[in-house]
C-alpha cells in the first residue's frame, strides 16, 4: 500500500496496523526490541478482554498493539483478530479509515466486497476517558482483507502524545493476490500483494536511528 492511498469522496484511508499477540507485554517488548521505541499504553477494551499500546506512524496512522488484558476475565466471546489460537505475535490486521461509513460500506457492496455491518465500539483510555467509534467486523485471520473505522467526533488516536515509527511501507502475501485486490479495488486503495502460501501483512518502519526494520 502507498503511505497515503489515494482516497475517495468518503476519504477512505489507511488508519492504523494490528500487532497481536497471545501476551500483551511480550507483543509490546517485541516491538521494543526491533525498533527502539516501545509503544505507549492506549487503554483496556471493557468486556472485550483486550488492551493496546500504540505508536505513531506518521501521516494520521498508528500502530495498535493488543492482547488479552490481564485484568479482565475471559470474554465470553473469543477475542478478535484471532489472538486466543495466536502462539505469537503477528501482524494480523488492518484498518481503512473513513468520515462516513455507512456510504464507504454502501459503495464497498456496490463493487462487489461485503465489509459487513458496522457495530458501536470504546475504550477506556489510563486516564479514565472513553474514545467511541464504529467499525466494522474485524478482519478473519488468512484473508487479508482490511476492517473499516470510522472515529465520529472522537479525536483520532494520534492526537495524542505516542511514541514515533514512520511507516514506509506495508506489503502482503497471499496464496490467491487477486483476491484481496479484488478487495482493495472495491474500496478504492492499493496494497502490494505477492503470491505466497501463507497470507500475511509486512510493515517497513524506520526506527529512531534511521534504520529500516520489517515488523510482520
Amino acid at each position: 500500500m502507498r503511505r497515503r492511498p489515494s482516497a475517495r469522496d468518503d476519504g477512505a484511508v489507511l488508519d492504523h496496523l494490528v500487532y497481536a499477540g497471545p501476551d500483551l507485554a511480550d507483543a509490546v517488548a517485541r516491538v521494543a526490541a526491533l525498533t527502539g521505541v516501545t509503544p505507549a499504553p492506549g487503554g483496556r477494551h471493557v468486556g472485550v478482554g483486550t488492551a493496546n499500546h500504540l505508536a505513531d506512524l506518521g501521516a494520521g496512522m498508528y500502530l495498535e498493539v493488543i492482547g488479552p488484558d490481564p485484568e479482565q476475565p475471559d470474554p465470553e466471546a473469543p477475542r478478535p483478530f484471532g489472538i486466543d489460537d495466536l502462539t505469537e505475535p503477528a501482524l494480523v490486521a488492518w484498518a481503512v479509515r473513513t468520515t462516513d461509513i455507512g456510504a464507504t460500506v454502501a459503495k464497498a457492496r456496490a463493487h462487489g466486497f461485503d465489509p459487513g455491518d458496522p457495530t458501536e465500539m470504546s475504550r477506556e483510555t489510563g486516564d479514565g476517558e472513553t474514545l467511541r467509534w464504529r467499525l466494522t467486523p474485524p478482519s478473519v485471520p488468512g484473508t487479508l482483507h482490511p476492517f473499516l473505522i470510522d472515529w465520529g467526533s472522537t479525536p483520532h488516536p494520534t492526537t495524542r502524545d505516542l511514541p514515533s515509527l514512520p511507516l514506509l511501507m506495508v506489503t502482503g502475501t497471499h496464496p490467491d493476490p487477486d483476491s484481496v485486490l479484488a478487495v482493495t479495488d472495491a474500496l478504492g486503495l492499493e496494497l502490494l500483494v505477492r503470491r505466497a502460501p501463507k497470507a500475511g501483512l509486512t510493515a517497513a518502519l524506520r526506527t529512531p536511528e534511521g534504520r529500516q526494520v520489517a515488523l510482520y
